[in-house]
């Protein structure tokens, strides 16, 4: 499980957190959150990014340094995300 602000370990629970808070902020997207960020940008990734998980991760709107998953699912490895971010900055 993740480090997370809401002080949880299960994998399960913090899923179900984690979609909760996501769809509410997501709702802010309809009132033209995303009018002021240039699309295709890395900064814009990074804002939406922070706005979505900042109630939840410390490292929310970061490039992460460390390799991640979500059930069978693995992220891009930290050791070429810079690299593959550059391609969309």
């Amino acid at each position: 499980t993740l480090e997370n602000k809401l002080g949880i370990s299960n994998s399960l629970q913090l899923a179900n957190e984690e979609e909760k808070i996501t769809n509410d902020k997501a709702l802010a997207f309809e009132t033209g959150f995303l009018n002021g960020l240039e699309a295709g940008s890395f900064s814009a990734l990074a804002a939406i990014h922070k706005f979505l998980f900042e109630d939840i991760y410390n490292f929310a709107g970061q490039i992460r340094t460390v390799n991640i998953a979500k059930g069978s699912f693995r992220f891009v490895p930290a050791l070429y995300l810079s690299d593959a971010l550059e391609s969309i900055s």
